[in-house]
């Protein structure tokens, strides 16, 4: 078998402006100042520093990314961008490495944090959640360990403060994706074309987690690092469609020539929406681990949870269709996957 490779081509460059002139200016006066070593009685005095902000743009567009194997999969015409083509902007990146037990943002805490100032009414009961959860001995967040290296994405300008729509409106998306298609000596077949989703993008949070040599046992016997990637976001899809082109990709779905229209994903029916605001939610952690039941060595992907309700109005198999389909409550939870090569 030959060795999978992946190659991305891009149909033009990614355009970005991140807000970090004064720290080139504070570098390149750095570089020319005197250093000076500091003696023990100074050091004392030196109990850490704040933490780095981006303030970030841009578009995004790839013309085709490809594994390829034996056979080729290839991911054509990729976008991101803002809704309707416009600048992906608004976007605010702060960078912490965590002290022992400090509490920094994550989540919902900056709901949390008008809530405590009376901006927000804890009578809604997703701002009572975050409110309860997120307030940790005055501060606004989640507690880390020493060492921990945390990436929270919200926004630069989240309007009016007292109003719950503009903060989980703040920052609005665009992915279109023109067709994915395998490739062989046989010939090419389109699994899916003409995919667009246009949404927002709520409290996303990127943890690194400092465990260095520790180690602990899923509960499928899976041995992973105590040193994981830790991913949890907040999202909505307003509107999104395509075309699904090829069948038996998932089981339930075991047909051909499908298409949606009007997709809606959120969470704003059924029993599990607190804490949510009517957003979908997502997490992952991702870790080098160890099957406990092939001793195979790879990537483990781990406490995997989902949780939304998916909207369907048009759902169509072939040119005709069938109606609105509609999943409430729709989770996936107690998820562990192993990946490895063979």
């Amino acid at each position: 078998m030959t060795q999978p490779t992946i190659t991305a081509f891009l149909r033009r460059p990614t355009c970005a402006t991140l807000s970090i002139a004064p720290l080139l200016l504070a570098a390149s006066g750095s570089a020319m100042a005197e250093f000076r070593p500091l003696d023990d009685s100074r050091l004392s005095d030196v109990t850490g520093q704040a933490g780095v902000t981006i303030e970030l743009e841009t578009k995004l567009a790839i013309d085709r990314l490809t594994w390829t194997d034996e056979g080729s999969i290839n991911v054509n015409g990729i976008r991101l961008s803002g809704q309707n083509d416009t600048t992906l902007d608004n976007m605010k990146l702060t960078l912490d490495i965590a002290g022992d037990g400090e509490v920094l943002d994550y989540g919902f805490s900056e709901v949390a944090r008008r809530a405590d100032a009376g901006q927000l009414s804890t009578s809604n009961p997703d701002v009572a959640d975050a409110l309860a959860n997120y307030k940790i001995n005055g501060s606004y967040g989640r507690t880390f360990n020493s060492g921990d290296l945390v990436m929270h994405l919200g926004a630069i300008d989240y309007g009016d403060p007292t109003s719950l729509d503009d903060f989980l409106h703040a920052v609005d998306f665009e992915l279109g994706v023109d067709s994915v298609e395998t490739t062989g000596t046989g010939g090419s077949t389109t699994m899916f074309s003409d995919i667009l989703l246009q949404g927002y993008v709520g409290p996303t949070d990127l943890v690194i987690r400092n465990g260095g040599t520790s180690t602990r046992t899923l509960s499928n016997g899976d041995v992973v690092s105590g040193s994981e990637l830790q991913l949890e976001t907040h999202f909505e899809i307003t509107n999104g469609s395509l075309n699904w082109d090829a069948s038996d990709l998932i089981l339930i779905f075991n047909f051909a020539a499908v298409g949606i229209e009007g997709l809606q994903i959120h969470n704003r029916r059924g029993n599990d929406t607190a804490g949510h605001f009517g957003m979908a939610y997502a997490k992952a952690n991702f870790s080098r681990g160890t099957s406990s039941r092939s001793g195979k060595d790879g990537l483990s992907v781990h406490d995997v949870e989902f949780r939304a309700d998916i909207d369907m109005p048009v759902f169509k198999i072939g040119p005709d269709s069938i109606g609105n389909v509609q999943f409430t409550d729709f989770a996936i939870t107690d998820t562990n996957m192993m990946v490895y090569g063979h």
